[in-house]
């Protein structure tokens, strides 16, 4: 709670959130003013054909399908919202693949 105190999305600079399961990971960009989704990732996701979903590379899949949609939808710039997660291992895969397909944050 106290991160989200902190952090939000405007139109400029939306957010970036990062939610992982013992299964699965999740990126989705929300702009927190207007109340809605503007792209959204998982490891549920057929498309990106990934075998195992809980490891580090599934992550990195992930954040780099992310960052792709981002820029089909315009955004180019992100805060990034951990949420609560350390900020290593996978959390930590999903960010260095979203920078490196593009995003700024």
């Amino acid at each position: 709670m106290r991160l989200r105190k902190k952090l939000s999305g405007t139109d400029e600079r939306p957010r970036l959130l990062v939610r992982r399961t013992l299964h699965h990971i999740y990126a989705l960009i929300v702009d927190d003013g207007k109340g809605h989704t503007i792209a959204s990732a998982s490891t549920l996701d057929k498309s990106l054909g990934v075998s195992s979903k809980t490891n580090v590379s599934a992550a990195q899949a992930v954040g780099t399908a992310i960052a792709g949609k981002a820029k089909a939808a315009g955004v180019s710039d992100v805060v990034f919202d951990r949420g609560g997660y350390k900020y290593h291992g996978r959390v930590r895969a999903l960010a260095d693949a979203a920078r490196e397909a593009g995003l700024n944050f």
